[in-house]
């Protein structure tokens, strides 16, 4: 299969090409020429299949030219050795947990099979690539984590300086080996702004060969569709529609989910929850996308003030917006909202939902309001223990440190800070 830029469907490269490059010489994302429908018995089977099968299944068509089936399984098997559990939390209401990875967030998944992707293409070879990769918080610790010690790939890290929390900031900085973190003196929208002009500077690709990590990469972006499947998996017997809420800042978890339906997987309806960085609900309310700066907010992987996976998802849905409108809805919620569904979630259920999970169970419900009797799933995207100073003001607990986490506290921090792209691009060209 090939994939075209999205701003010219007459450049078009195969699997491996996309995954190098990251993104198109101009500037368009890759997206897959097509995405054909799996047979219905895959979803009256599922419940009988493990995850490395269902993902098996979902991933070929858009890998095969490039990843043989044996490397493909290969692969799956390594990277899928822990659970994405969905917990109950109300009769309609329950909370997919994608945190019991090795940096507990759900981006491991993602960054996991990138890393054994270049690791495969770049095998024996003397070739090296650069990953340079923007984060807003957990896809560093992700990406970080993934990648290293994978030969003939470097890492280069950009994130803005005081806006992820503590526990973020040490699994950014503190692996060393082939893993560089570079503390921008900025917003998120900044690093990004930072990765995509560099990946068009020639003096910096005359030096190195660069791809990104983030989801604006299809290795990083398609094998999130497997989330969705595993959900489907565990709930198919609820007998009811299926709504999915997603915590959304770069919004390309949500957009994998939406490919998982074009797939076949039967959902109605897929809600993006943001936090005050509300570009997409203003989009949904009339029609004209204005991007904006980002605020901080204690939701930080969701502060995105231009979300690069919007045009992915208009796209899914032919750019046409009375269709998006009818399986697609966007809401915005203040850290003040967001710290209330902290606690009522927790009072009712005792279940303690990390910031980005409760706004994610706040769109939920407000959608549920209007739309009565479907099984709602919310995506609980990063362990609440990475965001310890909120659940300790808010819920006045002090969860466990798991042994994912206690493996970096007492490292030490070790980034170069930066300010303007001039800096990026020197530290690119010299090393």
């Amino acid at each position: 299969m090939n994939f075209y830029s999205l701003n010219n469907p007459e450049h078009r490269v195969g699997f491996k090409e996309a995954v190098i490059r990251g993104i198109a010489p101009d500037k368009g994302l890759y997206f897959p020429e097509r995405i054909t429908p799996l047979p219905t018995a895959f979803f009256d089977e599922i419940e009988s299949l493990s995850y490395q099968e269902i993902a098996f299944t979902a991933i070929q068509q858009f890998v095969e030219e490039d990843l043989p089936a044996e490397k493909l399984r290969e692969i799956l098997d390594q990277m899928l050795d822990f659970n994405f559990p969905l917990v109950e939390l109300e009769e309609n209401i329950a909370a997919l947990e994608l945190f019991h990875g090795p940096t507990m967030a759900f981006k491991d998944v993602g960054a996991r099979f990138m890393a054994h992707c270049l690791g495969h293409f770049f095998e024996g070879g003397k070739e090296e690539v650069t990953v340079l990769v923007a984060t807003s918080g957990d896809t560093g610790g992700a990406v970080a984590n993934g990648f290293l010690g994978v030969h003939g790939v470097q890492v280069v890290l950009l994130y803005p300086s005081g806006k992820v929390s503590d526990i973020q900031e040490k699994q950014l900085t503190t692996l060393g080996q082939n893993i560089t973190a570079l503390e921008v003196r900025g917003t998120f929208d900044d690093c990004q702004t930072m990765v995509k002009t560099a990946f068009l500077d020639q003096d910096i690709l005359e030096k190195r060969k660069l791809t990104s990590a983030n989801s604006i990469n299809v290795a990083r972006w398609l094998p999130q569709l497997f989330y969705f499947l595993f959900a489907f998996k565990q709930a198919k017997t609820k007998g009811r529609e299926i709504v999915f809420s997603v915590p959304s800042g770069n919004f390309g978890n949500i957009c994998a989910g939406i490919v998982a339906q074009k797939l076949g997987m039967p959902v109605s309806h897929f809600i993006a929850a943001t936090n005050s960085n509300d570009v997409v609900p203003r989009f949904m309310q009339t029609g004209k996308y204005s991007p904006k700066i980002s605020v901080a907010t204690i939701s930080n992987a969701m502060d995105v003030g231009d979300p690069s996976n919007f045009i992915r998802i208009q796209n899914l849905y032919k750019n046409d917006f009375t269709l998006l409108s009818r399986y697609f809805s966007s809401y915005s919620f203040s850290d003040v909202e967001t710290k209330s569904a902290m606690k009522k979630v927790y009072d009712t259920s005792g279940y303690v939902a990390d910031p980005h999970g409760a706004v994610g169970y706040l769109g939920l419900t407000t959608y549920q309001q209007q739309h009565p009797g479907s099984y709602g799933i919310f995506l609980e995207t990063a362990h609440p223990v990475k965001f310890l100073p909120v659940v300790e003001e808010t819920l006045g607990i002090v969860p466990e440190i798991p042994i994912q986490i206690q493996k970096v506290m007492g490292k030490e921090k070790k980034s170069i800070p930066i300010s303007t792209y001039e800096d990026l691009k020197s530290l690119l060209i010299k090393n």
